[in-house]
């Protein structure tokens, strides 16, 4: 979903990595904030309820919040404020890697809470970090990966290196994650939750292409929980929607590998 252009997504959390092909899970070139060409702020009316065009990267999913339409902007000046936020280690064992969060400006999220949101996501019992598969630290300066939360369109072209995300879906590039605003904000019409739970799948997607999950996966079987892994913005195929890697007692969510 989830730069990988994976199923969802994408906490806002952690930032980088990188994919050739999310399908082939190769690698690619980082994709610098300095090649977004700058253009105005345009704001969108409600957001339709729509699937993703080219679901090729990882998950997104569109929609308004609740009865309210959320209106969200599609563009904006492709420049970032970095949270100046940091914590502490979490992560019982692997490679440590210190991120940084900055969200595009204008955006009208705010980088420190978007920073805070995504270590509470890292530091989660049921998260990767919790099992072994690799420690993060928040940082502000002198991060292994960059977490960028940016506008529809500048998601497109942070991710056009590794695939198409079509406005919708984020992706891990080389050295960081991009997290598409609109799925950041609105959460996906196909996960059973509020918006603020679906940040949690987003993150865990990306950070599992980050440490080396870069196969897709697919339900394991009607009423289980999908894999977050799995792109569940294209669809549940009977399982149910679930955010986290492993369960709160510790169970790894599984599913075949897609080819």
């Amino acid at each position: 979903m989830l730069l990988v252009v994976g199923c969802l997504l994408g906490l806002t959390l952690i930032g980088g990595v990188a994919i050739a092909q999310r399908s082939s899970g190769g690698h690619s070139a980082a994709v610098e904030p300095g090649n977004v060409a700058a253009s105005p702020m345009e704001q969108t009316s409600p957001l339709p309820v729509d699937p993703p065009a080219k679901p090729t990267p990882s998950g997104g999913a569109s929609a308004s919040s609740g009865t309210k339409p959320v209106t969200v902007p599609v563009s904006g000046p492709g420049t970032f404020t970095t949270a100046k936020a940091s914590g502490k280690v979490v992560g019982t064992g692997g490679p440590l890697r210190r991120y940084q969060v900055q969200v595009e400006d204008g955006s009208g999220v705010s980088a420190e809470q978007a920073a805070d949101d995504i270590q509470t996501i890292l530091s989660d019992p049921r998260s990767w970090a919790a099992h072994g598969k690799g420690r993060f630290q928040l940082v502000t300066g002198n991060a292994d990966v960059t977490i960028k939360i940016a506008t529809p369109r500048n998601t497109d072209k942070l991710c056009a290196s590794v695939g198409d995300t079509g406005g919708e879906l984020n992706c891990e590039v080389a050295g960081g994650v991009i997290v598409n605003l609109k799925r950041w904000v609105t959460g996906s019409p196909q996960y059973d939750g509020p918006p603020a739970e679906y940040r949690h799948l987003i993150i865990n997607h990306e950070i599992g292409h980050l440490i080396g999950y870069h196969r897709h996966m697919a339900c394991p079987g009607a009423g289980k929980l999908a894999p977050v892994m799995m792109q569940q913005i294209k669809g549940l195929d009977g399982c149910k929607s679930n955010a986290w890697p492993f369960t709160a007692s510790g169970t790894f969510v599984s599913g075949p590998s897609v080819p």
